[in-house]
């Protein structure tokens, strides 16, 4: 990298004080004044472009500029169920050179990673749920109403498979959820925008193969059937600009995945702990170790031929827990069967991906972030009259304290 870059990159890392407004420029572009810049960047600062593929050797979030023909995938969690700090459930986002951005899956705990990248929440508006285990769907509801709370101002879509019945769809699960959150949802609103309440369901068949389930702006994405537990998991590839991602969500392996995930530039696909290892794990014994690890799942030596046989840029292999036995576990199955290009994915670990290069890395993040700035339609957002409690209960309020009076609404 040369000194201009390197110079240019250290002024990048200076965090700045965020205080301030959103303001509007000429023509109604959008633009954002907290002292704090585009891409909530200290305010004067820019993102960088990289040059010749010279990417740092670790992502600070908003720092860099996707580029026109670029595309980013972060691993915001890849663990199990029972996740941990370090490992927690199944998400994947992709970002693109064309401002387009795409959640595969959203399992528990993915959110704070997903937070901690202080991403743009106007335009995280849209979920791929690969089938509906609580470690792949469980934190749709905190993307749902957090981001609502942060920036998204319009409806969040969720696409998904049905199930083998009606209230084994994704349909029927989103509609569980508003159920379930019902009184969440009832007092925010007044509060927050009210489009931004609004879930819209974008349910498919799980059966079709190489099915489009979503083509706008460019992006293709399409699914397959996956085998995993019963009928109602899919895999999903997105194509872009001559890029090519896929994600297997969970699954035995199958032809399916090995005719649709070809060409692939990044093929990701769990690999999931080999017997020994989850028995240990888990304290099971070997017998339902090797049921789950094999039958339900896809063990390591299973990836490596699934590899083998697809051939993709770069292989990723997920849904672990990446302590040094495990991942000695997972290394030694793969490599008995692969031996090309290869990612165990580790939670914030980024992939750039363009024609030309594939970067692999880790992100950096704050463990205490502020949430990112919200725009001007989000602000000026259309919002009903807050709810309030009955009489009953504000006849509760303590007599001794009087709150401070509202301020003037601008």
């Amino acid at each position: 990298m040369s000194s201009k870059i390197k110079s240019r990159w250290s002024s990048l890392l200076v965090v700045g004080v965020m205080v301030g407004i959103i303001l509007t420029a000429a023509g109604g572009q959008e633009v954002w004044a907290h002292e704090q810049g585009k891409d909530n960047l200290p305010l004067g600062r820019s993102a960088a472009m990289i040059v010749d593929g010279q990417y740092p050797a670790s992502y600070f979030p908003n720092t860099e500029q996707i580029g026109p023909n670029e595309m980013r995938i972060t691993a915001l969690g890849t663990g199990m169920p029972n996740q941990t700090r370090a490992a927690v459930s199944i998400s994947y986002l992709v970002e693109l050179g064309n401002g387009d951005k795409f959640l595969f899956d959203i399992g528990m705990g993915s959110m704070a990673n997903l937070f901690s990248l202080r991403p743009d929440f106007s335009k995280l508006d849209k979920v791929f749920a690969s089938h509906l285990h609580i470690d792949h769907v469980g934190d749709f509801m905190g993307l749902h109403i957090g981001g609502w709370l942060s920036g998204r101002y319009t409806p969040i879509h969720i696409y998904g498979p049905t199930g083998s019945t009606p209230e084994l769809g994704i349909r029927a699960f989103v509609e569980g959820m508003q159920k379930a959150y019902a009184w969440d949802l009832a007092t925010r609103s007044g509060a927050l925008p009210d489009k931004g309440a609004e879930i819209v369901v974008h349910e498919f068949s799980y059966k079709p193969e190489n099915e489009i389930v979503y083509q706008e702006n460019g992006v293709t994405i399409r699914s397959w059937p996956a085998i995993h537990s019963l009928d109602g998991s899919v895999s999903y590839s997105l194509v872009w600009n001559g890029l090519k991602y896929v994600f297997g969500g969970d699954t035995y392996p199958n032809k399916w995945y090995i005719k649709y995930a070809a060409d692939a530039d990044v093929a990701s696909h769990e690999a999931f702990l080999p017997p020994k290892a989850l028995a240990a794990y888990f304290g099971w014994d070997l017998a339902q170790a090797t049921y789950v690890s094999t039958r339900i799942h896809t063990e390591p030596q299973a990836f490596g031929k699934v590899m083998s046989a697809v051939k993709p840029r770069l292989a990723v292999g997920y849904h672990s827990v990446q302590s040094p036995e495990n991942n000695a576990a997972i290394m030694e199955g793969v490599r008995k069967t692969y031996d090309g290009p290869l990612a165990l994915a580790r939670d914030l670990m980024v992939i750039n991906v363009t024609k030309d290069t594939i970067k692999v890395r880790m992100a950096i993040v704050d463990e205490y972030v502020l949430p990112p700035n919200v725009t001007e339609a989000y602000v000026k957002a259309p919002r009903t009259d807050p709810k309030q409690p009955s009489k009953y209960i504000l006849g509760g309020k303590w007599k001794d304290y009087t709150p401070p009076p509202m301020p003037k609404k601008e």
